[in-house]
């Protein structure tokens, strides 16, 4: 998959660089997402996000004008998400919901959560989208 991770701090580069094992075609940059740095998004299919990636209705858009199909928080929490939106418009959202919030572990989810969209499975516990899927109904 093709992704772009916005806000990176240099501590985290070596960590994703090695969970990401050369699998995807990932960009790293240090830039939070905004209405300036959205285009470098062009081409990607998914967008890693820090908890101060502000991704209200009009950020949605303008992903979804350049086809990001995909969203993954590198956090806990979503509040940062207009997750009603997001699901209305038809992202894919996920976030790293593990206890483990260490750089490496947070690492490693997220790109678990790539590895399992790449191959067409859901992403399980980290799934933040709010429609009912396939997963649902097997619970």
């Amino acid at each position: 998959m093709k992704a772009i991770a916005y806000s990176i701090k240099p501590q985290e580069k070596e960590f994703l660089a090695v969970a990401n094992g050369k699998r995807h075609d990932l960009t790293l940059i240090s830039n939070e997402l905004n209405s300036q740095t959205v285009s470098f998004a062009l081409g990607k299919d998914v967008v890693i996000i820090s908890d101060y990636d502000i991704l209200d209705r009009q950020m949605l858009w303008e992903l979804k004008a350049i086809s990001v199909t995909k969203i993954i928080t590198r956090s806990k929490t979503t509040t940062h998400i207009d997750l009603k939106e997001a699901t209305r418009m038809g992202f894919n959202i996920a976030n790293v919901p593990e206890e483990d919030q260490t750089l490496e572990s947070i690492a490693k989810q997220t790109m678990r959560n790539l590895n399992a969209w790449d191959t067409g499975k859901c992403v399980g516990k980290a799934c933040c989208c709010q429609k009912v899927c396939a997963m649902d109904r097997k619970r």
